[in-house]
């Protein structure tokens, strides 16, 4: 793993597992799927809807990992000087976003024939749109700052702040009475969830998890790649100033 710190090392590691994480990801969503639509059974209360914590909950999920990847990779930039760190904050960023703005549309149509609204200001909701705005906060900052060093520090400060958001998305629902369910899945004593759902929301959890490594890896990589024409490009026009 030491050796992926070097760019280069990363590039050809990356280039080699590409193949593999693009056709397990495929084959693994279509699996799940496939358990959610057709065998998995609608719901006695919810009835059909149910199906849409299939998407909702992995995306969710996503979204939530995806901002602790960011925190990580922040300590990696302001602690450790890890050469890639910055790299893997900035790769994730977006698929973060993208991740959070699903499970927010998801959870929305979810809600409206269940809570008969689209949408409520309760502190799980409010605390998830929170993490939206941080990740398009965190986007901005890197677009927004010239200077990489600075952008990387800042966005890595910001990073390290809006953390504290995620125990609070996690616990909202223990800490405040809310309309959002109680945690289902992980939770002490055992799932509430009957293994005919629970299966099919596993299988798509590692389906959404693997989606998210794939698109982060060649995030990553396109992010090398990008500097490295960034570098190649200020060097020539440094070289023709001097001439």
């Amino acid at each position: 793993m030491i050796k992926l710190a070097n760019p280069s090392n990363f590039l050809a590691f990356a280039n080699k597992i590409m193949p593999w994480l693009i056709a397990a990801s495929v084959a693994i969503v279509a699996y799940g799927l496939y358990l959610a639509l057709y065998v998995s059974p609608p719901d006695y209360q919810q009835g059909e809807t149910v199906r849409i914590m299939f998407l909702h909950v992995p995306f969710a999920w996503g979204a939530m990992a995806g901002y602790t990847l960011i925190a990580l990779s922040a300590l990696g930039t302001l602690v450790w000087r890890h050469p890639l760190a910055d790299v893997a904050a900035r790769a994730a960023a977006p698929i973060g976003a993208a991740f959070t703005f699903v499970a927010l549309a998801t959870g929305s149509i979810w809600g409206k024939p269940m809570w008969g609204t689209w949408w409520v200001w309760d502190a799980r909701l409010t605390s998830f749109l929170l993490l939206f705005f941080l990740y398009l906060g965190l986007i901005s900052l890197w677009q927004t700052i010239e200077e990489p060093s600075r952008a990387a520090r800042s966005a890595a400060i910001l990073a390290l702040v809006g953390f504290i958001n995620i125990p609070v998305i996690k616990f909202s629902v223990d800490w405040w009475n809310t309309l959002h369910q109680p945690a289902s899945v992980i939770r002490v004593g055992g799932s509430a969830i009957h293994n005919d759902i629970l299966v099919p929301l596993l299988v798509m959890a590692l389906g959404a998890t693997l989606v998210f490594i794939t698109l982060h890896v060649a995030a990553m990589r396109n992010e090398i790649l990008r500097r490295r024409i960034r570098t190649l490009i200020r060097s020539q026009v440094e070289g023709g100033v001097e001439v």
